[in-house]
């Protein structure tokens, strides 16, 4: 029966997943809130599907924070940790402060006692790891400052769990209940009753033995399991390894998530780690994914029911007092452009580390059950609306700033005026720029990103910022006495609009355009542009002729080769754009005969007599075939 149970229960609680979380993607709400959904639905108070248990289920999906912290870990080198020090006790140590003195103060003024006051207030200081590191990865926003500064404080906040725990038993005694605050079973761990001194040497020891583990005996164990060649094998031994940094760390009293995560940090030079990460990822999305429905599938509506105005009031309330602290901190750190905007929306909810705390201060009675569930619902939905925030971030805020950005007043041009006039100065712009300035010309370099333009004027480059869609910039820039226009922004629809814009008011002017491939190629071409490049196709190109190398055909072979692929595709261009101007399906036929085309002269190619001149380059491959008994390619002429 119980094994019923159990497959009954993970039927429920994957078909919710299967069903909610695309839903919920498509509709572009995120995965994490349609996981919540899901939970919800499923849930005691809507389908009833699942109930009792899911207190047990959250316990055990934990584990895939715990997971998601040794990934995290995997990524960051320890000399990149150790550059973020100050970010890390900085900032976190900010907000952790000022969090705990006005949520305590605003809890005080609402009734709580003095004890009750600071503990709800150092339980919500702290921030979801889960909700804010899911989201922020899915929306590619964890590399932005404002996205490391949000990494950053989340490190802290779990480390501070540990002194948080400490600090609980003081707060029941503050409230009289001294016998409970002290009773063992509430806070115990495998060496709790050693003494003091043994607890510090075990907490040294168990920390030397992540890192010894990590530096020099995991290498060897993975080394032995790879050669078994069963990935089985390797997947049980990184569990092994996750679970029992999260094991020690946990008997000792500290969080299994920080032992995971310095496990994946002391683990960043390994030459395994991204076998690891491939066979860890899974398991994390899974138990992730788990605990998000089991966080919306606990949600007690009946007290909601009960109490609409009050918890909406309390959510609101805590979600604005942290938002306004994380924002002032996000100030005080240099964040800016919007970032400190995402920093203060992505932290502003609760923690899933406030269930434990809530139920450990209730096991030493600072709270009693009713105020318990109260803050329990308050960060549950607290966390649901995380996502909307970041929505809101992305979809109103971001996009006010980068229109605020591109309003700025651009830089005062030079009086003189060059030939040349580069629109955008990115990582294709600054190969053309370079190439030009190498050579003696005289370039004006526009771009619309003033960070770009802040940091390439401190690697000396005279670059200017504005907006290139502007008519008026360009006028300022000369366009009208210049000779040639270079069009290399990434912004590939504004590119379009730029050149027809100059081709109808500037005829004499030149154009040479990026594409970002053949279909934007021929958008170009179509406005009569004749300097065209394709921004991947000829380091395509070459990566092809290096691997035809590698794969044993000679030097001059492979040259000659992609030297024939890049002719051809030249020589066919024209034909092919008239196809896809006139016929859709007459451009697809084309495109396939012309493919079958190619292979017939590669093929061809081969087979050809290889000439003394192709020689003349490729000394290694004229000696090898000197010195062969057999070299029938070879015709003198």
């Amino acid at each position: 029966m119980y094994g019923q149970d159990f497959f009954l229960l993970a039927l429920i609680y994957l078909l919710a997943a299967v069903i909610a979380v695309p839903l919920a993607r498509k509709l572009g709400l995120g995965s994490v809130l349609g996981y919540l959904v899901a939970g919800v639905l499923i849930g005691p108070f809507v389908l009833g599907w699942v109930g009792k248990d899911t207190e047990k289920v959250m316990h055990f999906a934990e584990f895939g924070v715990v997971l998601m912290l040794f990934l995290i870990g995997l990524e960051m080198q320890p000399m990149v940790l150790w550059k973020m020090r100050r970010t890390i006790f900085g900032m976190g140590g900010t907000q952790m402060i000022l969090s705990v003195i006005i949520i305590g103060t605003i809890a005080y003024l609402t009734g709580y006692q003095i004890n009750q006051s600071i503990s709800i207030g150092l339980i919500m200081a702290l921030s979801s790891t889960a909700i804010v590191l899911q989201t922020l990865d899915e929306k590619g926003l964890l590399n932005n400052s404002g996205g490391r500064s949000s990494f950053a404080v989340l490190l802290f906040q779990d480390i501070a769990v540990i002194p948080i725990l400490a600090l609980l038993p003081l707060m029941a005694v503050l409230g009289g209940n001294s016998e409970s605050a002290f009773n063992p079973e509430a806070h115990d761990t495998l060496f709790s009753s050693y003494p003091e001194v043994i607890q510090i040497l075990l907490i040294v020891f168990v920390g030397a033995a992540i890192i010894y583990f990590g530096r020099i005996a995991a290498r060897h164990i993975f080394r032995l399991v790879a050669e078994t060649g069963m990935r089985e094998v390797f997947t049980a031994s990184a569990l092994l390894l996750v679970i029992g940094a999260a094991l020690g760390t946990s008997a000792i009293g500290l969080s299994p998530a920080l032992g995971t995560f310095i496990a994946g940090v002391v683990l960043a030079d390994n030459e395994y780690r991204h076998e690891l990460e491939t066979t860890i990822e899974p398991f994390k999305g899974l138990l992730l994914g788990l605990f998000f429905i089991s966080v919306g599938a606990s949600i007690n509506f009946s007290l909601l029911v009960q109490n609409p105005f009050t918890i909406a009031g309390f959510v609101l309330l805590l979600i604005a007092l942290k938002f306004g602290v994380l924002w002032i901190t996000g100030k005080l750190w240099g964040l800016k452009h919007g970032r400190e905007m995402l920093f203060a929306l992505a932290l502003a909810q609760g923690s899933e580390f406030g269930f434990i705390l809530i139920s450990f201060s209730n096991q030493i009675r600072i709270f009693d059950v009713q105020t318990s569930a109260m803050l329990i619902i308050i960060i549950i939905f607290s966390m649901a609306i995380t996502p909307f925030l970041l929505m809101l971030n992305e979809k109103v805020i971001r996009p006010r700033y980068i229109r605020k950005r591109n309003r700025q007043v651009p830089d005062e041009l030079p009086e003189k005026r060059n030939k040349i006039i580069i629109a955008g100065f990115g990582r294709f712009g600054l190969v053309v720029g370079r190439l030009l300035m190498a050579n003696g010309h005289q370039v004006t370099i526009l771009d619309s990103n003033p960070s770009n333009v802040e940091i390439l004027r401190k690697y000396g480059f005279k670059l200017y910022y504005g907006d290139v869609t502007r008519p008026e910039m360009l006028e300022a820039a000369g366009v009208a006495e210049a000779k040639l226009l270079v069009l290399t922004m990434a912004e590939y629809d504004e590119a379009l609009k730029i050149a027809a814009y100059l081709k109808k008011n500037y005829p004499h002017l030149k154009i040479a355009a990026r594409a970002r491939d053949t279909f934007h190629a021929f958008e170009f071409h179509k406005l009569e542009l004749t300097m065209i490049q394709r921004e991947t196709f000829n380091s395509a190109v070459e990566l092809g002729a290096k691997i035809l190398e590698f794969m044993g055909m000679p030097r001059y072979q492979a040259f000659r080769s992609a030297r024939t692929f890049k002719h051809h595709e030249e020589e066919i261009f024209e034909e092919l754009y008239q196809h896809w101007l006139e016929d859709e399906n007459r451009f697809i036929q084309e495109s396939r005969r012309f493919s079958e085309q190619l292979n017939e002269l590669l093929q061809t190619e081969k087979e050809f007599s290889i000439h003394d001149t192709d020689y003349a380059w490729d000394i290694t491959a004229m000696n090898t075939d000197e010195n062969s008994d057999k070299n029938p390619g070879i015709q003198n002429h």
